[in-house]
């Protein structure tokens, strides 16, 4: 439901047909703090962040919206628990929407039901609980190395290795049946394959929705050890089906893409830095890089938006109750409270998980962790199997999304140098 709410705001900005359809032929005027210099965001994002960190973006609909590009003004606003709104139906009812069901999750509930809610599932998510998955991701990490192994040499890092990883652990998280993994992991990836068409897309999230019903179904009668299992076991009826559909669903749109974007981003990163690649290659200091690397790349470039529920003043900016408010992740962090070179990927530079990578405040990403033991199982793995590997095409070839809120890929060609 809360994807298929997303197509609804998509289609409300551009008539298209899929979730995202059509979103890159809008105006650079409202486009522009999703676009990318490569790997950096664009430089007028660090113009605004030093002369004006709260400024105000031009929206359609006579939309009064702000973006906050600065490191402070971001956490400021991220960690409001009452003046900012996550209500997605508030926000759908500033652009025209009508809203027929809460489309549930964590990310789009306020407190106090986003408070009962992250307080069931904070359990499932501590490091103490998700070492049990440890053993599990470096098997499937393995397996995909064997598969990229099979190969002549060359191979789509992106579908090859970055994607199926977090797929497959997601499916070992919620709990989905062995057999039915291959089939879960193909809707998981045609949901965000948009070059299969709006429909396919669409038809994927409905399909995939109805799967975790079914799932939901089968686990009431008898609870897995998985996290819809371990809910079920825990709060019983306290917590609802579509609750739980919302939870399901906010674990694969929250945790497919992003992290195997960020495996990807960060694998070409690596290949770009022999001195990084050495160090992860010896285990040296990898808690360290991958922070690094997750700020530094930033996959998720905007926060889901809030609006105000009074008026506010942050910096010099007057906002007012009603107002729309953007906060560039990516943005704050190229801050210079990382360093003098924030610009520059630092494989020295000591761990620091201040960065807004995940988020901030309530609403910050609560697989952070798994995210975490993925980018350190996988990072290092793939470069002691192949330390010769490069990008198989030039970088003026590499296809970076233009505008999208997930940064990423859609597909890495590398030589495995063998």
């Amino acid at each position: 439901m809360r994807s298929q709410v997303l197509g609804m705001v998509a289609r409300r900005f551009t008539g298209g047909n899929g979730p995202y359809a059509g979103l890159s032929m809008l105006p650079d005027k409202i486009l522009w703090p999703l676009h990318r210099d490569g790997l950096d965001p664009v430089a007028k994002m660090g113009q605004l962040r030093e002369e004006k960190p709260v400024s105000r973006l031009p929206l359609p609909f006579g939309m009064r919206a702000w973006l906050v590009t600065g490191y402070e003004p971001v956490r400021a606003v991220l960690g409001s628990v009452d003046t900012y709104s996550n209500d997605f139906g508030r926000f759908a009812g500033r652009i025209g929407i009508t809203v027929e069901r809460d489309p549930g999750g964590l990310g789009f509930a306020d407190p106090p039901d986003h408070t009962r809610l992250r307080k069931m599932l904070t359990p499932e998510f501590t490091m103490r609980r998700l070492a049990r998955l440890q053993p599990r991701i470096e098997s499937i990490v393995a397996g995909r190395l064997d598969a990229l192994a099979a190969t002549d040499g060359t191979a789509d890092l992106w579908h090859d290795f970055a994607l199926p990883i977090p797929a497959l652990t997601i499916c070992e998280l919620l709990g989905v049946p062995y057999a039915d993994r291959e089939y879960f992991q193909e809707l998981s990836t045609t949901r965000f394959d948009l070059g299969a068409g709006g429909n396919a897309a669409l038809g994927a999230i409905g399909e995939s929705l109805e799967y975790i019903g079914g799932l939901i179904e089968q686990q009431r009668r008898e609870p897995g050890e998985g996290l819809l299992g371990a809910l079920i076991r825990a709060h019983g009826d306290d917590i609802e089906d579509r609750e739980l559909a919302g939870v399901a669903d906010g674990v694969l749109t929250g945790g497919l893409e992003t992290s195997a974007s960020m495996i990807a981003l960060g694998a070409l990163v690596l290949m770009a830095n022999p001195v990084m690649a050495e160090k992860m290659r010896a285990g040296e200091d990898v808690d360290a890089m991958v922070e690094e690397l997750l700020r530094y790349l930033t996959v998720v470039q905007v926060a889901f938006p809030r609006v105000a529920v009074r008026d506010v003043r942050i910096g010099d900016a007057d906002i007012r109750a009603g107002d729309v408010v953007m906060c560039s992740l990516s943005g704050a962090d190229r801050d210079v409270q990382f360093g003098p070179d924030p610009h520059s990927i630092d494989p020295g530079r000591a761990a620091n998980r201040s960065h807004v990578a995940f988020g901030y405040g309530i609403h910050r990403c609560i697989g952070a962790e798994l995210a975490r033991m993925e980018l350190r199982i996988a990072y290092p793995a793939l470069v002691r199997r192949f330390p010769a590997m490069k990008p198989a095409v030039p970088p003026a070839e590499l296809k970076f999304r233009r505008a999208s809120i997930v940064f990423g890929l859609d597909e890495l060609p590398v030589d495995l140098g063998r």
